[in-house]
Parts: structure tokens; sequence; C-alpha cells
């Protein structure tokens, strides 16, 4: 009888966890048993050591490399197993089972001291036993016993033992670490294998603690190595050989010989993956595959499309895998299991270039008619992604999100209709092919949602370009959105009034029945507070406005207008392959509004279309509460109503702020909901770009302090909050925002603190962050509370102070002599990477002052670098989540002129303009207060 046999294979690549793989031959009888202990052993140990010592760790078949033993074929085993088996009924099993357990007690307890051969026959019994589904709760110590011995198959029996029935928690588990410790110091590579497979089969958090130290020490060999090719081909010998043996005619018809058979191809297939070096290799992989996927094994098809999807991801291997896509596509049309569809589904993904697209493209969306809903989402997302991937020809790919629309609408994320709005709108070659299709997809008589919202929009854009035809006149395509409008979400239906106050421009010929929709006692008194005012607003605006004036209305504040055609939108990645997260700015910074006011939004913010009444108050610096909804209509995040209002020489210039009050009052727009909040601004700011603590404000109530701590990427910045008054502070709430973009370049957390704050006491509260990316602004502190004044009247304190957190706080210096230097200086000498900027030098020019800024900058001022000794020059790296951002400076006095020079190198395509901007280098060297442009 053959003795059921562990078989460990181990290859890591992380670092940080190992799992091993523990499979038995056992009876038929067995099997459910069998699984829940090999479920039970396929557990991940979690050991605590560094990347660089546990990766590449590869532990071969313990089966293949470990010595026969002759003359250990234990009969009494062979013969217990056959009587099992010759079983008729349940009871006579259990009558068999129950005289061999009292068989090995009496031996176990029996004066007679057992040898290791007996112990080893008695301890495979009883784990064929517990397979078999009973409980076993003796035989344990004899089992640890075991793990003493120096024979190969009693020690391996001992670790079976224990691997399988021990629990975590077991008296036995000081005893089992000692012994697998001698184990792993034994110079006898065999037990050291045995104890390694034992570890990882057992799993535990005390395992791993227990052994953390011990593991890594078997990493690191004092042996002196070179390295040999020989070594490296006898190995892919080895590969080739199991590729071979697998082409060979089975030997057996037994399930136990594929099985094992199966489980050390795939693990070779896996190895030859993950090596990705060896063209022949992989093509033969990837062919023998190829023989499993019409298998009628399922699980054999499933472990085949999911290693293809690897392959289809190396260059060597691509093309050999999309010679199977026929085979591919027929599993996704009939196979059973969902599970299966799902892997051709990635596997369809992963194989798809420009030369298939189409078809794989048009194969997914007739699947998708049929898929299972459990996988119809992903679905959509990779049909989105590969016809936007791969698109040629764009009247395709709006096809393609069109019909992906009508098909599977109800699992439409918005990213996908967002992304189909963004193209459009900045291709001008499909803007007429776009409003065209989706005009005639909205007269079908079941039209989704998601197709009203993006019909919407397009038609409020474009709908001119089609307007022309008879078939599609404006008041045609009105009546064709406005017949959805009643069977709409409230989002989608402030979306469709959007719309329509864009066909006022559009088409003035139809202003008055568009009039007519927005006095409707439904929408000027809708529950919907958001409803209702777009319904006002726009309402008002069609009155008071001619065609002409509606569309320039605005351009006596602004340079563009409000419903014009919308701009393009930046060129980024794509929010479909970076799920970006979305970010809704609480506060929005007003400083350089007039370079701001010419830049288009980005992202999500530039699909809204701006109201009248939201521009008008930012004419005059205050921001309007974020509850108005955007053209997607989706809510935007709440914010507080409060806005910033800057008292610098960053204003805007109004030229007729009395116009702009007749106007408000002509409108008898409702000002009172664009309350603000003042943005304190105070001339030292720019101070902590080169210190970490100091006085950030002060006045009669109250003094704000700071200090900044950074490392890496991670900073902490305290703040100390003293009040300054004979009364305490009540419903203080500081809160901590990023405005904008800023919400995804830096992650602040703001620890919670006490809302009263004592008379003449100081508080401290810890705000972390954390750089992602590079970022050009400051976060925002908005400060709120109440206070009592030396009169005894009440007062609320409610303003906002930008907080000291520049990218340069995460710049870490780095030494560099000068050859090298100069040698990264040269060789980064592209637009892209290098920008200069001479401005005055206001302040002295002493060297002790000019290298105690550059110091406090956060690079490594460098000495004997520059052959100009008259120069600076630092270099250091800007450390975010997402890269490091080399940089190397130099700072060029020019004594004559009172001049300096500055030029920075990246060693990343960064923005030199933002980077500029960020560190504010005239403000650090003069009282220049002008910011460098690009």
């Amino acid at each position: 009888m053959h003795i059921p046999e562990p078989r460990i294979c181990l290859i890591t690549g992380t670092g940080e966890d190992f799992a091993l793989d523990l499979q038995i031959s056992c009876p038929k009888a067995a099997a459910p048993r069998i699984r829940s202990a090999k479920n039970q052993l396929q557990i991940r140990a979690h050991v605590p050591t560094e990347p660089s010592t546990i990766k590449g760790l590869i532990l071969i078949s313990l089966k293949g490399n470990m010595p026969a033993v002759k003359g250990d074929g234990m009969r009494g085993l062979a013969v217990f197993i056959s009587d099992i088996r010759n079983c008729k009924s349940k009871e006579a099993e259990m009558k068999r089972i129950n005289k061999e357990l009292a068989n090995i007690r009496s031996k176990f307890k029996g004066d007679k001291t057992l040898d290791g051969y007996q112990k080893k026959k008695y301890v495979c019994k009883l784990l064929f036993i517990f397979l078999l589904g009973n409980d076993i709760d003796f035989g344990h110590m004899e089992a640890v016993n075991l793990l003493s011995s120096n024979k190969y198959t009693e020690k391996q029996i001992g670790y079976l033992f224990i691997s399988v029935l021990i629990e975590q928690n077991s008296d036995l588990m000081k005893l089992i670490v000692q012994a697998i410790r001698n184990d792993l110091t034994s110079r006898n590579p065999i037990h050291v294998n045995l104890a390694l497979q034992c570890i990882s089969n057992i799993g535990s958090r005390d395992m791993a603690e227990a052994f953390s130290s011990d593991l890594p020490k078997l990493l690191v060999s004092g042996w002196v190595w070179f390295e040999d090719p020989s070594n490296k081909a006898r190995l892919l010998e080895c590969l080739e050989g199991v590729l071979n043996k697998a082409q060979d005619a089975p030997k057996s018809k037994k399930v136990q010989h594929s099985n094992a058979k199966n489980a050390v191809l795939f693990e070779a297939i896996a190895l030859i993956i993950h090596m990705d070096s060896e063209a022949n290799l992989l093509v033969r992989a990837c062919n023998q595959l190829g023989t499993f996927l019409a298998h009628r094994e399922t699980n054999l098809r499933y472990l085949a499309l999911e290693s293809m999807c690897l392959l289809a991801t190396s260059e060597f291997s691509h093309e050999t895998v999309k010679k199977h896509q026929e085979t591919i596509i027929n599993s996704l049309k009939t196979e059973r299991d969902v599970s299966v569809r799902q892997r051709a589904v990635d596997l369809l993904y992963a194989m798809c270039d420009r030369t298939n697209a189409n078809e794989i493209v048009s194969e997914m969306l007739a699947y998708l008619e049929t898929a299972d809903y459990s996988i119809r989402e992903e679905m959509v997302l990779k049909v989105a992604i590969l016809a936007e991937k791969y698109a040629t020809d764009y009247t395709w790919y709006v096809d393609v999100i069109l019909k992906l629309i009508r098909i599977a609408g109800d699992y439409v994320s918005e990213e996908v209709w967002y992304r189909v709005i963004q193209i459009v709108v900045n291709r001008e070659d499909v803007q007429g092919y776009a409003a065209k299709t989706v005009f005639e997809a909205l007269q079908r008589p079941a039209c989704h949602e998601n197709m009203v919202k993006v019909g919407g929009y397009i038609l409020g854009e474009f709908g001119n370009l089609i307007a022309g035809d008879q078939r599609s006149s404006p008041q045609i395509q009105f009546e064709l959105l406005h017949s959805k409008f009643p069977l709409c979400s409230i989002a989608t239906r402030c979306l469709l009034l959007t719309t329509y106050v864009k066909f006022c421009n559009l088409f003035p010929e139809i202003k008055h029945i568009i009039q007519q929709v927005y006095q409707i006692d439904h929408n000027l008194r809708n529950p919907d507070a958001e409803l209702q005012q777009r319904a006002v607003e726009y309402l008002q605006m069609s009155k008071v406005a001619s065609p002409d004036v509606l569309a320039t209305v605005n351009s006596f504040f602004f340079d563009g207008f409000i419903l014009e055609e919308m701009p393009p939108f930046p060129e980024k990645e794509s929010s479909l392959l970076a799920k970006l997260k979305k970010s809704k700015p609480q506060v929005e910074e007003l400083e350089n509004v007039e370079k701001e006011r010419k830049t288009r939004p980005t992202g999500p913010s530039a699909k809204v279309f701006m109201l009248f009444c939201l521009l008008v108050c930012c004419a005059t610096m205050l921001k309007i509460s974020s509850s108005l909804v955007d053209i997607f209509g989706q809510p935007t995040a709440q914010a507080p109503s409060q806005a910033t209002v800057s008292t610098s020489g960053d204003e805007i210039d109004v030229a007729n702020k009395q116009d702009y009050l007749k106007l408000v009052n002509f409108l008898n727009f409702p000002h009172q909901h664009c309350s603000y909040v003042p943005m304190i601004r105070y001339p030292h700011l720019y101070r902590f770009v080169v210190k970490n603590n100091g006085v950030l404000y002060e006045d009669d109530v109250i003094q704000i302090g700071c200090k900044l701590e950074a490392r890496t990427n991670l900073a902490r910045l305290g703040m100390f909050y003293g009040n300054k008054t004979s009364a305490p502070f009540t419903e203080f709430a500081p809160v901590v925002s990023c405005p904008g973009a800023l919400a995804v370049q830096l992650q602040a957390q703001a620890k919670p603190m006490d809302p009263v704050i004592q008379a003449g006491t100081q508080v401290q509260q810890l705000i972390n962050f954390v750089c992602v990316q590079e970022f050009g602004k400051m976060p925002i502190i908005r400060l709120k509370f109440n206070y009592v004044d030396r009169a005894g009247q009440s007062h609320t304190f409610d303003k906002s102070l930008y907080l000291p957190v520049f990218v340069n706080k995460f710049f870490e210096p780095t030494e560099m002599a000068s050859d090298q230097f100069f040698a990264r200086w040269k060789a980064l000498g592209q637009p892209s990477q290098e920008c200069q900027k001479i401005f005055p030098a206001k302040l002295s020019m002493d060297p002790a002052v000019v290298a105690q800024k550059l110091s406090g900058l956060g690079a490594k001022l460098l000495t004997d670098v520059d052959p100009n000794p008259d120069n600076y020059v630092c270099a250091g790296i800007i450390h975010t989540q997402t890269q490091q951002i080399g940089t190397l400076i130099r700072l060029e006095p020019n004594k004559q002129a009172k001049v300096l020079m500055l030029m920075e190198i990246f060693c990343f395509l960064c923005s030199c303009f933002e980077f500029k901007k960020r560190v504010h280098f005239p403000r650090i060297f003069g009282e220049a207060f002008f910011r460098c442009t690009a």
C-alpha cells in the first residue's frame, strides 16, 4: 500500500508571506475529510522579515528529493486499509475502526516500549482514521516523539500528523516548536525541509512569531558562490522535461496519477511565466495549455484559462495565445460554469490588441446580453476600456458605448459614460456622428436612464450639428428629451434642465417652449431643492437676456461665455483604467484667480455647466455652496456653504461693482445663500518654506502656532491654539480640507479635539498628511468657534488659513559628488526636465544667509561641486506615494547686477512651472512678492 506522502511546493516573490500546498492521496471514501484537511493546510503564514531575504525562495518537491527507504512498507497499515475498503456497511466499518483504536491504545499504554517503526505505523493508522471522519483524542504525544527521530520516514509522518491534527492552542505546541527549531538548525537539509514544510502548513501567528528570526538565517549563506550558466541550463532542461512528459500518454488511468501529473505541470508553467525570459518555453507552455481548453475536466479548463491570462501579457507568447481565440470565445458561449466563463472574459481582455479588438469587443457585447449577472459589471468596464484603448475610428467607439448602455445600462458605471462624453467633446470629427447616433438611440421605446444622460449632454452641446435635418429639428430634439423627463430620477432631470437652457442659446426659436417647462408648478415648487433652484434660475436667465446677451452675459466678468460649447477636456489617463478617486472641492482656493479663470476646469469639474448666479458670485470672490448638482446629475460632495474671499493683490479686477449689484437685484437672486468665510492673508506665510515651526496667526482673540515634522512622503503638523481671552472658546471645530485637485495629491487627516478651549490655555491638534503626488497648492484649515469679548458680547470667529505644507517639505537630502552631479545634470537636459528663473535679490546676498535658506529648503547643499565657488548647488529627492522625484538645483548669484538665476533639473517628467510655483524662490531670497511664472 502506498503511503500518502506530502508534496511541498513553494515559490514566493512578495517577501512577506509564503504558502505551502500539502497534497495527500487517500481513498475515495475519505474525499470530504481530505478536502477539509487540505483546506486547513493551505494557510499563508506571515513571517515578518525583509523582502530581499524571502524573495526567490524556492523549495522543490520533497517527494522527488527524499531518500527511498527499502523494506518500510508498513504491512499492518496496508492490511487495515484493505479491511476498511472491504467493509460492506457503515456499521462494519465502525466496528473495524473501534477494534483498531482499542488495539492502538493498548500498544501506547502497554509496558513494552515501541520502536520508531511501530510508532510510525500506529500514527499513520490514526491519521487514516481521522481522514475517514473520526475524531482522534490520543496519540498526539507519540507523533511528537517521532519528530526527534533521525529516520526520514518517521520524522515525515510525525510532521504530517501534527500538521493535520494538532490544534494551535495545544499544550504540546511548545514541544513542537522546540523540535522544529532543532530541525531548522540541523545540518541535514532533509530535516530542514520537513521543518519548513510544517511551519507553512500550520501557519499560525504563534508559529510565525516563533520562527521569524530563524527563517531569514536559512536564506543567507556564508558560502562564496559564483554564477554558473550551466546550472541554469540544467534547470531549464528540467522544465523542458516536465513539458515533454506532459505530452506522453498517461501510464495510469487513476485520478490520483493524473492529478499529480497536472499539478507538477501547472507548477512548472507558473515558474516559466514568472521567469518570462525563455520564449521557447513560453510558447510550448501556451500550446500545452491550449490542449486543456477543451478538456472534459472543468478544473483543468479553469486553470488553463487562468494561466493563459498571464501568458497573454508576455511579448513572447502573446501571439501564440491569440491562436486559441476561437476556442476561448466558444468557451465563453458554451461553458456552464460561471467561474470558467469569468476566466474566459479575463483572457479575452488580456489577449486583445489592435488586430482583434473589433472581433473580441463584438463577441463580448453579444455575450453580455445573456451573461451571468455576477460578471456583467466587470464585463461592461472591460469592454469600455478595450473600445477606447484600441479605437482607430471613434465612430466605432461611440457605437460600442451606446450599445453597451442599451444592453446593460444598469451595470454601466458613471466612469464609463463620463468617459464617452469627454472623448466626444475632445474630438470634433465625431461630434456630429455622436449627436446623430444618440438622437436615434433616444427614439427607442425602451431607453435606459444612462442613455438619457448621455443624450442630454451631447444634444445640449452639439444638437445644432443635426438641427438642419427635419427629422431632428430643434423642437423634435427638445420634445424627444422631454418625453423622458417624467420617468427620470431627480439627478437626471436636473441635467435635462441644464440641457434646455443650452437649447435656449442654440435654438432661440424654441425658447418660449422651454420657458413653459420651467414655469410648470411641479418644477418651480418641486420638493427637491436642487431641481427647484435650477428651474427658477434658468427661467430668470432666459427671461432677462436676449439671445445675444445670453451667450455673452458673463464676458463682462470672465474671459469665457456661460452657455458656450464646452472646451476640450485635458488629456489625461482614462478614469476607467485608473479608477481615480473622485474629489469635490469643499473650499475653493481663490489664489491666482487671474490665471485659473483662463485655465479650463479639469476632471469631473469640467463637466459642470456653471450657472449664471454662480459665476457672478465668483466674480466678487465668492464661492457658492457646492450643493448644486453637476451636469451629470450627481450631487456634489457636501461642503461648507461658506466660501473664501481674497483681500490681497491677487483679487480679480471687477470693472463696475455697482453694475453687478444692480444686476443681482434685477434678477432677484437669492444672494443670502452666498455667505463666505474670510481667507486670512499673512505675508510671512512663505517664511515657512524654509522653517518648520512658528506663529502662523495671532490677533487679540487667538494665537495659532504650528510645528511640522516630515519623513519620506509622510508629514505630521502640530497645530497649537491659544485662547487669549478671559472666557472659554466653545464649539471649537477646525476643519482641514484640500481644495480641488489637491484632494487627490495630498491626503489630510486631522485628529479630533475637545470643542472647548478654556481661557488662557493652549491646546494641540495633530494633522497627518500623506503626499500622494506632487502638488502646488496648500491645504486650508477653517476655524470656527464662539467666544465672549471683554464687554461680555458674544461673537463667532469664522476664518480660514492656509497651512504651510509645501511640496519641499517632503525633500530628502542627497549627497552627490561633482562628476556625478554634472553627469546627471547633462543627461537631463530636455525642456520638460529643466526650467530657469532670473529674479532680483531684494535682500542681502550674504553667502551664509543664502546657504541657510537653501538648507532650510530641504535639499542637500553640496560643497566643492560647482567650478564657480559663488554658485550654490543642491540635490534632493521629493518623496511621494507614487514616485520619487529627483531634483538638482543651481543658484547662480550675479553680485554686480544683484540678480539671482535659478535652475532646476528633474529626474522625472514633472511640471517645472508647478515646482517653481510651489517653492516660491523669490519670496525666499528677497521681498519681491510675485510668483515665478512659466
